[in-house]
């Protein structure tokens, strides 16, 4: 399941610009369906090929991207973040409104994005895999956001095709939740897998 997005895959910033209306709606109607609220202020935004192929287009549009050397800093910036048939790969937002209730809060989250989980039918819980890319954490706060993998076995992504419970949650000392993964959701994040 080879889904790297290339340069072929990419619009120029013209096309972009006649398309971006009618393309930016698809992508929000897809995205619906890819989000999972853990309680009221972490949300786990599920990313996958098209998700991202619209991520570049936009930042090639903001910077005014042409070049092939800028082309290829955001297809190699963002080709690691889509699953490849064996994993879940999401941007983890922890949100709070009010800026300084966001300070405060992220001081007492400190190695929130190691603790969410997901568990697959009585199989044991998988735990994220986060910010491969850089470290987004010191010891006295973390980020607002972060990125995370979750890596499945064959049996427990076979498990999921043949409709075992799925659950998402997080298990920090300040912050836990769990919820079950279920109707159109399900079905979406079910299509990163082989």
């Amino acid at each position: 399941m080879n889904q790297q997005i290339t340069r072929n895959d990419l619009m120029s910033l013209e096309q972009y610009a006649e398309k971006r209306g009618e393309f930016r709606q698809q992508v929000l109607e897809h995205k619906k369906h890819r989000q999972v609220a853990l309680g009221p202020n972490a949300t786990l935004y599920f990313e996958d090929r098209l998700t991202l192929l619209y991520q570049i287009q936009e930042m090639l549009r903001i910077e005014k991207v042409f070049e092939a050397d800028g082309i290829n800093e955001e297809l190699e910036a963002y080709n690691p973040l889509i699953p490849t048939g064996r994993n879940f790969k999401a941007t983890f937002m922890i949100e709070y409104p009010d800026p300084a209730v966001r300070a405060a809060q992220l001081e007492k989250l400190v190695r929130i994005e190691d603790l969410v989980w997901m568990q697959v039918g009585e199989h044991d819980k998988i735990w994220s895999i986060a910010d491969e890319d850089l470290e987004r954490s010191t010891e006295n706060k973390t980020s607002a956001v972060h990125f995370l993998r979750f890596e499945l076995s064959d049996e427990m992504a076979q498990s999921l095709k043949n409709g075992a419970d799925w659950k998402i949650g997080v298990q920090h000392p300040v912050y836990t939740y769990e919820l079950a993964v279920e109707g159109e959701t399900r079905v979406s994040l079910l299509n990163d897998l082989d």
